[in-house]
């Protein structure tokens, strides 16, 4: 796998590339005001009861939501307390400091408002998870856990190993990623050494007078580095010295064996925006994402439609009217992989061709399992539903594509 970094109009881009073939991409665009991840000392505004929630300034600029399930608090024993038990107005009061994490990003618009659009407000917790390469970091949580998004049998049981090898040296609170297999336990000791002293700074940072920002959650290329640990890097391609020094910086503290996989590209338009995108030529990948279909290999397409509801995708098959098994193979892997690279969310639905027998259903949800498997969101495969089609749920961390990314400018 290549790793590409760029900008454009001051906005950082990472892409990851599969032998040529566009398989991740981040952004930062510059009007995202909250980014996931980040970590704020957070001043209560207001008690919302019917929605048991509290609206919080994050930065006297921007405000979150806090749901009550979303509460973690320390009983005088030092345990972990959940929200949801109580009402959150029992918790918390107007003007109260408590430290939350954006759970979700926020792209300010011209016509945002807060709470008249609630889809519109970053969504907080105060169950912090501070992100590196291998591990999760949870200072909240009091036992070490495997990611949900590890399904494989075989994985988790070797990566539950390594995990009860962590315990055994008294390493807590941690969840351990895919990228953890194979990899050495004094490894994985000296990333959670460096993510405890992370949080251990954040908790002792002096309080200021308002609300503010505490960290800022990780950027495009932290999140495409640390979504793909799990693969051969084969090169991290960079233009700019500027990124240089960044990824540097990062992988010094995380991935020490990426350090030599740092390449500055020289290029005669090496200023221009996204000048390193158009020499590796993928721009056209991402225009293509754009579009409301895509090609399948065989000669078949996917008909892609978003609607304020769900996704819904349209498998079409080629003029070979024998391949409908194959095409649907193609379909589900190009599907999950259109899914991933748009930042689709919520519910996803997919209507493959005449998927009717057991045994042909059971081997796509196998292929859409396998590729989901890829992605660094949580993505639930529910199966087929009683009319013929598949049910996919995906929880995204930062907005969709469009709202990331505006044509024109590029």
């Amino acid at each position: 796998m290549d790793i590409l970094i760029e900008e454009s109009e001051g906005c950082l881009w990472a892409a990851a590339l599969m032998n040529g073939k566009l398989q991740g991409l981040e952004i930062d665009p510059l009007q995202e005001e909250v980014r996931w991840g980040s970590i704020y000392r957070a001043t209560v505004k207001t008690i919302d009861p019917a929605r048991d929630a509290a609206f919080l300034d994050l930065d006297g600029s921007n405000t979150g939501i806090l749901y009550n399930k979303d509460i973690r608090v320390k009983d005088e024993d030092g345990k972990t307390i959940k929200g949801g038990d109580i009402a959150i107005g029992k918790i918390l009061s107007p003007g109260s400091q408590i430290i939350v994490q954006a759970k979700t990003a926020y792209i300010a618009t011209s016509d945002d408002q807060y709470t008249g659009n609630e889809s519109k407000i970053p969504q907080l917790s105060m169950d912090i998870a501070l992100q590196g390469r291998h591990l999760i970091y949870c200072p909240m949580m009091e036992k070490n856990r495997l990611s949900q998004r590890i399904t494989d049998t075989k994985l988790r049981t070797q990566i539950k190993a390594m995990m009860e090898a962590m315990e055994e040296q008294d390493v807590q609170g941690f969840i351990l990623r895919a990228a953890a297999a194979n990899t050495q336990t004094d490894i994985l000791r000296r990333e959670s050494e460096i993510l405890e002293a992370v949080w251990n700074q954040i908790e002792t940072m002096p309080e200021e007078s308002g609300a503010h920002i505490l960290i800022e959650g990780p950027d495009a290329i932290q999140r495409i580095l640390s979504d793909n640990a799990a693969q051969h890097i084969q090169t991290i391609e960079i233009v700019t010295m500027d990124h240089f020094t960044h990824i540097e910086n990062w992988c010094s503290i995380f991935a020490p064996d990426l350090m030599t996989k740092i390449t500055p590209v020289e290029l005669i338009d090496g200023s221009d925006d996204l000048a390193l995108f158009h020499e590796r030529d993928i721009m056209g990948q991402i225009e293509s994402l754009f579009h409301s279909y895509a090609h399948l290999p065989s000669g078949g397409n996917l008909i892609i439609q978003t609607t304020a509801a769900l996704t819904a995708i349209d498998v079409n098959k080629s003029s070979d009217r024998n391949a409908h098994i194959s095409t649907n193979l193609e379909a589900a892997t190009e599907a999950i992989r259109q899914i991933r690279l748009r930042n689709s969310g919520g519910i996803i639905m997919i209507d493959f061709i005449n998927a009717k027998s057991k045994s042909e259903q059971t081997e796509i949800l196998n292929r859409l399992y396998q590729e989901a498997a890829k992605d660094p969101c949580t993505v639930q495969i529910h199966g087929f539903t009683g009319a013929g089609l598949v049910e996919i749920s995906r929880k995204r961390r930062t907005p969709p594509l469009d709202q990331r990314i505006n044509l024109d400018e590029i």
